[in-house]
């Protein structure tokens, strides 16, 4: 805590500095914006006559879109609070699918570390192919049928650490005898998580959810709850200040010597002062690289999903599986010119994804 050390990341950390579009050809043709350096960096190209880079938004939109999903609230539970005298606490484990082979993964992960120079890849070759997300809930029951809970978890293989809370309403619970004994329970709710341990962007996930649920007691010993329900998601991505050549140093490549202020008069060809617009002054360099920090365009999207699973109570101890799904498209859920770049749907060939989770709890 008191000195500084060497940045680390995991092979699945975000690397958006990747997510990069050449500029438009010119006259003089395409060139590519930066190169590729010694040491597996990305340097600018004072070749492209000092054009900038371009952003790839929609790539960066499919990778925000698919961390969100595995990051978002699993909704793991029955519709069956815990009761205003008791509580749970519990862990989760969810294993979410993503498009592996595409190329805003490959792209925009880190990858793997070389062992002797301790270098990254300049791409990550072999993405995994699930984003494995497990957490430690725990859950409080108040009168009336509400509940609390606080979550807090991380991505495995990454920096990524999560956390929010969640409250719950259940409508109808808790009836043993007559007609109302025969029908299920029902519950309603809403939920929050998001992110920290990256600078690279910002990931917040809200939902609401409802579910059904029914008790089956055996033996008077062992309950088994199966449950379904439907849960939807928003989902909030904004980017950080992003270096698209991070390897190139602005401020040498400049030969810096301050900004054009009353300070720091700098005079044009006439020999008359210029403006002072706060831009970099430079000495004989180039202050192009100045424009290739950037910021992506921010993502807002929904998703709508279908969740089932069934609990397993044995007096305290409890164990569940959990699977969630997409049921419609990203593409379709997310349509209008918010949702476009060039006319075409940023979300465009975006998989469908899935989640499979289990969780193992005590109930007091």
């Amino acid at each position: 805590m008191a000195s500084s050390s060497l940045a680390a990341a995991d092979a699945m950390d975000p690397a958006l500095a990747r997510l990069v579009r050449d500029p438009e050809p010119s006259v003089g043709g395409a060139v590519p914006c930066r190169i590729t350096g010694p040491k597996n960096g990305l340097y600018y190209n004072p070749a492209s006559r000092y054009q900038r880079c371009l952003t790839d938004d929609a790539a960066f939109a499919k990778l925000i879109a698919q961390y969100g999903f595995a990051v978002a609230p699993s909704a793991m539970h029955s519709a069956r609070t815990t009761g205003y005298g008791g509580f749970e606490i519990g862990i989760e484990a969810n294993y979410t699918k993503i498009d592996s082979d595409a190329d805003y993964w490959k792209q925009g992960t880190q990858g793997p570390q070389d062992p002797t120079s301790k270098n990254f890849s300049i791409e990550n070759r072999s993405p995994d192919s699930f984003l494995q997300h497990y957490g430690l809930k725990v859950r409080k029951g108040f009168p009336f049928g509400f509940e609390l809970t606080g979550a807090v978890g991380f991505l495995a293989n990454t920096s990524l650490v999560s956390a929010g809370a969640d409250v719950r309403w259940s409508l109808f619970e808790g009836f043993r005898r007559g007609l109302p004994a025969i029908l299920p329970e029902l519950a309603v709710g809403g939920s929050v998580r998001t992110i920290t341990g990256t600078e690279e962007f910002q990931l917040t996930v809200a939902g609401a959810d409802a579910e059904i649920s029914k008790p089956l007691p055996i033996a008077g010993t062992v309950v088994i709850t199966p449950y379904v329900g439907y849960q939807w998601l928003r989902i909030f991505g904004d980017s950080g200040l992003i270096d698209l050549t991070p390897n190139t140093d602005a401020v040498n490549f400049c030969n810096f010597r301050g900004v054009n202020s009353p300070a720091n008069p700098v005079q044009g060809q006439d020999g008359k002062p210029l403006p002072h617009d706060g831009q970099p002054v430079c000495d004989g360099g180039s202050q192009a690289d100045f424009n290739n920090t950037v910021v992506f365009d921010a993502v807002r999207m929904n998703r709508h999903r279908l969740h089932f699973g069934a609990q397993l109570r044995f007096q305290m101890v409890k164990l569940g599986a959990h699977f969630i799904t997409d049921i419609v498209s990203p593409e379709d859920a997310n349509q209008g010119a918010a949702n476009e770049i060039d006319g075409e749907n940023k979300f465009a060939g975006l998989g469908s994804q899935w989640t499979l989770g289990i969780d193992l709890g005590a109930m007091f």
